[in-house]
């Protein structure tokens, strides 16, 4: 570390303590040159994780967001906040495992609807209502249909 009063890259670290929940390390570093004290700030280097649009954009994941459309579709639903907390974590989880660090869109959402098909079949279907991009009332039936185990009906 080089010392921002002397330029010296001579020092030796006099106290290390964790903040931020343990995503920074603060260190207390003086000087052997000018005998100054001053502070260091290390963190993990993180690397970027992605979500790919139908476009074919790529868009950083943003945690917020998802959990935002997720309390939307369980608007005055009784699910609890913890739970939509755990699946976005399990999210990101799996983004992080891969490698590269991105997921489609359609796998992100498929993965959303797979839980949230457990948690509340009512936020379920407003929330494949949005991804799906539902046109018409007959594209809530077939969802409501295979929520129910029926057999979608026949396009006409």
């Amino acid at each position: 570390m080089r010392c921002p009063f002397c330029g010296s890259v001579d020092d030796r670290v006099v106290d290390s303590r964790e903040s931020r929940e343990g995503a920074v390390v603060r260190r207390r570093r003086e000087c052997v040159s000018c005998q100054r004290r001053f502070t260091s700030y290390e963190r993990v280097e993180e690397i970027p994780l992605l979500v790919v649009k139908r476009d074919g954009r790529r868009e950083e994941f943003d945690r917020g967001k998802l959990l935002r459309g997720l309390r939307k579709a369980c608007e005055k639903r009784p699910v609890p906040t913890q739970a939509l907390e755990a699946l976005c974590d399990e999210l990101e989880a799996a983004l992080q495992a891969r490698e590269p660090r991105e997921m489609t869109t359609a796998e992100l959402g498929s993965r959303v609807m797979e839980r949230l098909r457990g948690l509340d079949s009512v936020a379920y279907v407003r929330f494949a209502s949005v991804y799906r991009r539902f046109e018409d009332l007959g594209d809530f039936v077939d969802e409501v249909r295979s929520l129910l185990g029926e057999v979608p009906a026949e396009p006409k």
